[in-house]
């Protein structure tokens, strides 16, 4: 028998062609948990506004492995020692880092596996493997956790400008059409340093740096946030919370086996084992969409409404505000479809909300950007800008919503 060849090269419409460095790497591709991001997408929803936006958390997860490879060589070549062991690691931690994600991405967390974060679940994911792989994801673990001496390697996994940021902004940009996120991520890793093991950008590519801000704030306005986008999310939720709430009840839904088992049951952090989590990874976005399309016809009036909402592309209508919500417009509202659609007063909460959302390109309050200086000191990033702007991206803009139906059918 043949001998798989297991140094692949794989096609990447943003970066080209993508080589799998080893046979481990090759391995947790194709593993199940590893291959059910193929039928998670990336933005949720969001396709319901940028009809292009139907990529994965797969080609995620692969695209950030790319850019991580570049990032390691060119600190290598700039004289940072990075062990084989080490750079190994990166690669596992920065190729798994979203692996714990639920259908439609954020959609599960609010409603399904309550408080319970993806991170959270790719760590249990990450632990798994490593029972499976003989402990080869100790050190992928222990960088992901933090725990790992050297600071700059969680840095390049997460942090303000990590390669998670960097691919998925160039990546939701290039499939949204909204070219204002398109960011220079080939300048931005040239400009990659490390300086007493703390990732630091070299002073030349500070004009990359606030490029790269820019481009988060807007994209976050015009895709993450776009209000069709959210408004598309916060029905999917309340899809879900209210079939679990049916569910709970005794009510007979339309699901998978394993829709079904999240929605009959309370599962909390400290409850996971590898029997739940081995049922977990098989949910994905078709399990939630099939169930969708089926919960339309359902006798409940709260169910099936926003079900075909959602199919149908028929959502509720959405304000956003500068300022918040008026009380006695949202009690109006409210009063209104209790009447027209004889709902309860909990049952109309599904179909008029209010709530807030927040863009903040650049936070102030987490780790900064650190920009490495010609005579070797280091400042943040908006010490070192004489860009007023910068100060500006670090602001939090909030906006306030209000949601209602049009016409409920």
């Amino acid at each position: 028998m043949s001998q798989i060849n297991k140094l692949k090269i794989l096609n990447d419409p943003i970066y080209g062609f993508i080589t799998i460095p080893n046979t481990l790497i090759y391995d947790l591709i194709q593993h199940p948990y590893f291959q059910r991001l193929r039928r998670i997408s990336q933005m949720g929803l969001s396709y319901l506004v940028y009809p292009g936006a139907h990529h994965t958390r797969f080609h995620h997860a692969l695209g950030c492995m790319y850019i991580m490879q570049k990032a390691v060589q060119t600190l290598k070549f700039k004289g940072v020692d990075i062990s084989e062991e080490e750079e190994n690691a990166l690669y596992v931690a920065i190729l798994l880092h979203d692996i714990g994600h639920g259908p439609f991405s954020h959609a599960l967390e609010n409603s399904v596996v309550e408080e319970v974060h993806h991170e959270e679940l790719s760590l249990l994911f990450m632990e798994q493997l490593n029972a499976e792989f003989d402990g080869k994801l100790s050190l992928a673990i222990q960088v992901f956790k933090g725990e790992y001496h050297r600071k700059f390697m969680l840095q390049l996994i997460s942090s303000q400008l990590d390669m998670d940021r960097m691919d998925y902004l160039k990546r939701d940009s290039f499939y949204t059409g909204v070219n204002e996120g398109n960011v220079n991520s080939e300048r931005l890793i040239q400009m990659l340093n490390v300086q007493d093991d703390v990732l630091v950008m070299e002073e030349k590519g500070i004009y990359s740096i606030e490029k790269f801000l820019m481009a988060r704030r807007l994209m976050y306005w015009q895709a993450y946030l776009h209000k069709t986008s959210v408004v598309a999310e916060l029905t999917l939720t309340k899809i879900l919370k209210r079939a679990k709430e049916l569910a709970t009840k005794g009510e007979v839904l339309f699901g998978s086996p394993f829709l079904l088992f999240f929605l009959n049951n309370k599962i909390e952090l400290n409850q996971i084992d590898k029997t739940i989590l081995d049922k977990f990874s098989n949910l994905d976005d078709y399990d939630v969409l099939g169930a969708i399309k089926q919960w339309q016809y359902h006798d409940d009036f709260v169910l099936s409404s926003l079900s075909k909402m959602i199919i149908n592309r028929n959502l509720l209508k959405i304000e956003l505000n500068e300022d918040k919500i008026d009380k006695i417009k949202y009690l109006e509202l409210k009063e209104k479809y209790v009447k027209q659609y004889n709902l309860s007063d909990k049952e109309v909460e599904y179909f008029v909300f209010k709530g807030k959302i927040k863009n903040e390109a650049y936070s102030k309050s987490s780790e900064p950007i650190r920009i490495l200086k010609k005579d070797k000191t280091i400042e943040t990033v908006v010490e070192a800008s004489d860009q007023m702007h910068l100060k500006a991206l670090s602001k939090t803009v909030t906006k306030y919503f209000i949601c209602y139906p049009k016409v409920i059918d």
